[in-house]
Formats: C-alpha cells, structure tokens, sequence
C-alpha cells in the first residue's frame, strides 16, 4: 500500500487509550478553554483520523504563512494550506499553557481536543490577505471560503494537540465516517493494491458514476473508495444525509461486488479550488488511496478558477516529490447521444453541445422540487427519486 505522507506509518492524533482518554476528559474539565470555530473544531478532528500526517497540531505563524507562499513549513515539511487555531480572543487562555478545544457543532460545546500552546501572535491585516490571496486566489469577501477564513479572527494559538472525540461526525454519520486509519485497515482487509478515490460534496449522477467506473478501468484499480465531504457546506447545497443515501443506493445497484467503499470525512470545505484540490489529494494518500480523481473545477465556487486550474497546479506549483499519489484527469462527463453512452466531453469529436444531454444546476433544482425525475441518460431513477423526496421536503416546509 501507499506510503503516508512524511512517515512510514500514519500517526493520529486521536487518543486510543481509554484509560488516557477518559483521564484527559477529566483534565480538560479543569483547563482553560476557547470556543473554537467550526473550522478548527474539523481541523481537530482531521489531526485526530490521520489525514494530516505528519503535522502534531496548529500552525504557527511562521509556518502558516511560508505553507500559503510555498506549500512547504519553514522546515521544509509539505502541506497545501495553512491550518491555524484562529480566535478572535485570548483572555480566557491567559498565564497557561494547556488549554481545552471546545466544539462549537455539538449541544454544551464538549472539549473536542487538549492543545499545549507554544505561541500566541496576532496576525497582522497585511498577513491575513496576503494568506487569503495565496490560498483562494481572491480577496472576494463574498467567496465562502474567504468569508469563513477570515471571520475566524487574528490571533493565531499554535500547538500539539491530543484529539479526544470526533464531534457529531462518528454520531450522527456513524455508517459513513472514518478515519485514515481505518480506510486504510479497510483497502487491506478487501485486498485491494491500486485504489482510487473520488471526492464528492455532491449525490453523484450518472456522469459521476460512469467517471468513476472509467477511472478504474483506465487504472486497473482493485477498488474504489468514494470519499464524501460530510461538514459545513455553503448554503443551498444538499444536505450530507441525503447525499449518502443517493450514493449508497448508486453502489448497490450498479457497482459489482467489493468494487467500491461509501465513506466520508468530518471537514469544513474551504472552495479553495486548486489549493484544495491539492488538499485533498494529500489527505487521500495518507488513507491509502494509490490515485485521485481530479475533475473540471474541482472544489471550486463560482467564477474564481479556471476550468482545469485543479489539474494543472500539480504540474506547476506542488514541490518536487511531495506526492506520492497519482492523479486521474477528468474532463467534464456527460451522456452522447450520438455514441449512447457517457463520455469525457473531449473525447467525445465532432460533438456539439447539443448532442449532450446537460442540465444546469439551477434547472436540476427546479425539475426536482416540482417532482420531475431528470432523463435517465442524466441520472438514476433510484437517485433521482431520493433528491425529489428531499426538495419537496423543502417545499413542504
């Protein structure tokens, strides 16, 4: 299996011992605490699965703003992005040095993480745009990303921390969440050697399907592991409930047996477009994924990235060697009517635009809240019944 990131094996964060655990519950009573945003509270819970391997906790400054410059730590260890403890205050932490991470996803914000505290700087405005610029190539307040970024606050709290819970990811997706580990445990346990992963935030229709089933063919992939965003969204975009539901239907119907695994990670997403898709691709090695699917915009928003801007910055920016994973390069999918199957678009010669079938996301919406099903060289029928049911909830309420 592929190696992780940085080291022989994956170090998680999370504490195993029970009996440690349970007497770091009773600690953390006693500490300090901060209130932390839902970011951080997913970045705690990523650190404690093994997806960010090797890093131990919280970027300092340093090395939050040489990772946005240069993808690599002032000692030279790669990351795609900086990962900080920001708060907008430290009164609370004063004259320690040991502090509790409370979680501000769940009921009574229960301590999510202990952090030893190795600086505390405040983030100068200069600095903060200048990691915003780096790492959404844009300033647009109005990008998700961008506005969750930056209403964090400027104090940067950096440390190693010691994981102690999955915050409502392993409660209330607990058929869908895991951690690095175990998907790893899991690839070895199937027998799979050459694994490909997809990333979704969305329920996948027919042209993800058939992508995916391309990209295995294509890889001589043993297996497939479809990995789902299963934290904070942008508003308008479907819950993580019914998108597992859709895609857990999909796999049953029209995957073989022990092809592909339905699974998800407790994440806030950052629409960071590029840098995110280099991301992603880091924390899919680290669970053991030997390749990546990497499709048109991948974990873009609106108009502020190129079509294929994802791709083209593994050739251009990324550090020699930082990757071990390979990335599969997928254009826009879509059903032929002239071939009668689903195609990468440019592959597809002497094609127009008409003899796809395309539906606009908007359009999409609209046939499924008035409980039209989209054709079938579009999406499963399966599928498309689960998303009509969901938005005409919506409607109904």
């Amino acid at each position: 299996m592929i190696n992780p990131i940085g080291s022989d094996k994956l170090n998680p964060l999370f504490v195993s011992d029970e009996s440690q655990r349970n007497a770091l519950i009773d600690e953390a009573q006693g500490l300090p605490s901060l209130l932390v945003s839902s970011a951080t509270a997913a970045n705690a819970v990523m650190f404690g699965g093994g997806y960010f391997n090797p890093l131990t906790g919280f970027m300092n400054l340093a090395d939050a703003l040489s990772v946005a410059e240069n993808m690599e730590t002032t000692s030279g260890q790669f990351f795609p992005v900086p990962i900080l403890n920001l708060v907008k205050s430290t009164e609370s932490i004063k004259n320690t040095s040991r502090i509790a991470l409370r979680d501000p996803n769940v009921d009574g914000n229960p301590v999510v993480a202990i952090q030893q505290i190795a600086t505390i700087e405040t983030v100068s405005e200069a600095q903060m745009a200048r990691m915003t610029d780096k790492v959404y190539s844009t300033s647009d307040p109005d990008h998700p990303g961008v506005a969750a970024f930056n209403a964090q606050g400027n104090i940067a709290v950096s440390g190693a921390i010691q994981v102690l819970n999955y915050s409502y990811f392993e409660t209330d997706f607990g058929g869908t969440f895991r951690t690095a580990v175990q998907i790893r445990s899991e690839i070895e346990q199937r027998g799979w050697k050459r694994v490909v992963a997809f990333q979704t935030r969305n329920p996948m229709h027919l042209a993800h399907e058939e992508l995916c089933h391309m990209a295995m063919d294509r890889l001589d992939c043993d297996g497939l592991v479809i990995h789902m965003l299963l934290g904070k969204l942008k508003a308008g975009d479907i819950p993580a409930d019914v998108r597992d539901d859709a895609i857990r239907t999909m796999v049953k119907l029209y995957f073989s047996e022990n092809s592909a695994m339905v699974t998800g990670y407790g994440f806030d997403m950052l629409y960071a477009g590029p840098r995110e898709a280099v991301l992603h691709a880091y924390f899919r090695q680290n669970m053991g994924a030997s390749h990546f699917i990497i499709g048109r915009d991948h974990a873009g928003v609106g108009d502020y990235y190129g079509a294929f801007d994802a791709q083209t910055i593994f050739d251009t920016e990324i550090p020699k060697d930082a990757l071990q994973i390979e990335i599969f390069r997928a254009d826009h999918t879509a059903w032929s009517n002239k071939l009668g199957r689903v195609v990468m678009m440019s592959e597809a010669p002497n094609h127009s635009k008409e003899d796809f079938v395309l539906l606009s996301g908007t359009r999409m919406r609209e046939m499924l809240g008035q409980g039209i099903a989209p054709p079938k060289e579009f999406s499963r029928p399966e599928v498309a019944e689960i998303l009509i049911n969901y938005y005409q909830s919506l409607d109904a309420g």
